[in-house]
């Protein structure tokens, strides 16, 4: 049975999502706009591991826009909703701060916990940089399968001090074009750099997991950057805690992640050095066209879990956890 949440609303800053039984404060979805030079939006961060070990980053120095986990735009039709310079081609990243624009909060339609899951569901406006509405999102964050005493062991799948357990968030995005021209999703790699085809959802771990275990499917490692796969998972060493952490990151089924049934094809960016981030990229190799009054949905599930799970254990636990 999952555990009890519980939310606390900071009106105006933040909502915290509380696991109660240990106490342990597993989110803060901060909505509050910070430095415009960032690209003001909503993130979440911390977040947390059932022993109380934090698996996001903010405002680290390399990246001061890098904030935890949080949708992003790194082109979009010009404009950069990501933060931070921009990546020209040939002229590498230059500040052209009339190129950032935000994602602002406009009202929440559910802020919600029962026994075992907790709701937050948002409004809010892209927009460019002169404030100039480009389009609307309709978010939704759900917190869910808070489950604890994963054994450790031979034979567990799972290696590392720490066995408090794992939990799941899943993270629903359908953002709609307002403009009368279609809006252009693109990435650094549409631009011209390589292996850059971040945009879209992005988590940016600790410090301290740089050079984690990065695995998938089928395959191991950083050369996974740009490959297609239904779950990419990322497994770091904690600082001042003995143990690990493992995070999941899932494709919702109906995302069709693989361009088969006709949508835009996603790719994972992923990277260990210099930084521990992953994202499920929906405009890596190719820029991503959407038509005036079009709708892009997309959903995602991340699963935080203590200890350094294998392939065996990741395959299991997301068959015993469906859609």
């Amino acid at each position: 049975m999952s555990s009890p949440l519980r939310i606390t609303h900071a009106l105006g800053d933040r909502i915290t999502v509380t696991e109660e039984r240990g106490g342990i404060d597993l989110i803060s979805y901060a909505y509050r706009p910070e430095a415009a030079w960032e690209a003001p939006k909503p993130y979440i961060h911390p977040m947390r591991t059932l022993t109380d070990n934090v698996v996001t980053d903010y405002r680290p120095n390399d990246h001061r826009w890098h904030k935890g986990l949080q949708m992003t735009a790194s082109h979009l039709s010009g404009q950069n909703l990501w933060g931070g310079n921009t990546y020209v081609h040939g002229q590498d990243y230059r500040p052209l701060p009339d190129r950032v624009g935000s994602m602002a909060h406009l009202g929440f339609d559910e802020v919600a916990a029962d026994a075992g899951r907790a709701v937050v569901a948002e409004r809010l406006s892209w927009r460019h940089n002169d404030g100039t509405h480009w389009a609307d999102e309709l978010r939704r964050v759900e917190l869910h399968d808070v489950e604890h005493d994963v054994h450790t062991g031979p034979g567990s799948g799972t290696t590392g001090a720490n066995t408090g357990g794992s939990w799941s968030l899943t993270w629903s995005s359908a953002i709609t074009n307002r403009r009368t021209e279609p809006l252009l999703f693109g990435s650094p790699t549409t631009h011209g750099r390589k292996a850059a085809g971040y945009t879209g959802l992005f988590w940016r771990g600790p410090r301290a997991f740089r050079g984690g275990r990065i695995l998938g499917p089928d395959g191991e490692g950083p050369e996974l950057m740009g490959t297609q796969a239904p779950w990419l998972a990322y497994s770091g060493e904690h600082d001042g805690a003995d143990g690990h952490a493992t995070l999941i990151f899932q494709h919702a089924p109906e995302n069709d992640h693989s361009g088969a049934g006709g949508t835009h094809p996603a790719h994972w960016f992923v990277r260990d050095e210099p930084f521990a981030a992953v994202a499920p990229s929906f405009a890596f190799h190719e820029e991503l066209e959407l038509a005036p009054g079009d709708t892009l949905a997309r959903r995602y599930r991340v699963t935080v879990a203590d200890g350094t799970w294998d392939r065996e254990r990741i395959t299991a636990y997301l068959a015993e956890h469906p859609w």
